[in-house]
């Protein structure tokens, strides 16, 4: 257990740490946090992508009773931030799609959409935090909400890399 969450916790401090660029001009450079582990951190962001529950089960130890009164919760609160990040997606899409021809009013509406929802995104985050803290100690708690937050970090990672700067 305690080997794949390092695991995890060291390629989301690496994706971090590393620019994009440099990621893909030396995939084995070392930094840091070590060296640098392309297949894994497309390993990573693919089980995210298709497992993230397994994800979590994989890094937050529960006893049966703990994991009876947490995943429904768990369900509950990753619905209702899903629906925020929703929301930031459309307006990325929207930017995306209309970059050649945004004018500054879109572009300010574009960045006030955003940021609207990351504050409704923040708020399910608490909501979401409370609602564990009250099914599970304190320290498994805030172990899932690292955990959360290390996931999160990968994706806001990658769509700052893909997404270009307004012209």
């Amino acid at each position: 257990m305690k080997k794949s969450l390092l695991t995890f916790a060291s390629a989301v401090a690496i994706c971090i740490a590393v620019p994009a660029a440099a990621q893909q001009a030396a995939p084995g450079a070392a930094t840091a946090a070590g060296p640098v582990d392309a297949a894994a951190l497309a390993n990573l962001r693919e089980r995210i992508r298709s497992d993230r529950k397994g994800l979590v089960a994989q890094n937050l130890p529960l006893t049966e009773s703990e994991a009876r009164a947490f995943w429904p919760v768990y369900e509950r609160c990753h619905e209702s931030i899903e629906s925020a990040q929703r929301r930031v997606n459309r307006a990325v899409v929207d930017y995306v799609g209309s970059e050649g021809q945004m004018s500054d009013a879109h572009a300010k509406q574009i960045v006030r959409d955003v940021l609207a929802a990351e504050a409704d995104a923040v708020r399910a985050r608490k909501a979401c935090f409370d609602r564990v803290a009250r099914v599970l100690p304190g320290r498994k708690a805030a172990r899932y909400f690292q955990i959360e937050n290390k996931i999160s970090a990968l994706s806001r990672f990658d769509a700052a890399v893909a997404i270009p700067l307004v012209q």
